[in-house]
């Protein structure tokens, strides 16, 4: 299989996850009865099963190169934190398309910005007509899902 294909079905696949992630967040929520709770459960599954992987897969972090990291490189977490909480307090107000929808409308326009400037280190890839265009479509989508 050509990798660029490989990698596309599984990004698909992953975005497709966060789908079900978010319902699935949002019905624990209610039983623990805070977004928090539920994205700390969440976690400490999702962390369970990355130490599980990781035994696994034998892999070993090189702790010179991460010393050496940034700080700003660090903060991954947090930014997943954010997602899930959001994710699921969103859903039962909004449903699970819209939320969705205007989470990656927000991904679109922050990206958009890392990549015009070069931010946090990825290749710089100016604004563009279509890259703008591209993401216009988006939102203008995220109005209609927002109307049905």
């Amino acid at each position: 299989m050509n990798p660029s294909l490989l990698a596309i079905l599984v990004v698909v696949l992953a975005g497709g996850a966060t789908a079900l992630q978010a319902p699935t967040n949002a019905k624990l929520a209610t039983a623990v009865a805070s977004p928090v709770n539920a994205a700390f459960i969440s976690f400490a599954v999702g962390t369970t099963v990355l130490g599980i992987l990781a035994a696994l897969m034998q892999t070993r972090p090189d702790m010179a190169a991460a010393r050496a990291l940034p700080w700003y490189a660090w903060l991954g977490g947090a930014y997943g934190a954010c997602f899930v909480v959001a994710a699921a307090w969103g859903v039962p107000r909004l449903g699970v398309a819209m939320t969705i929808t205007l989470m990656v409308g927000g991904q679109l326009l922050l990206s958009l910005i890392l990549d015009h400037f070069g931010a946090l280190g990825v290749p710089r890839q100016p604004l563009n007509l279509g890259r703008i265009a591209g993401v216009g479509l988006v939102l203008a989508g995220v109005l209609l899902v927002r109307r049905s």
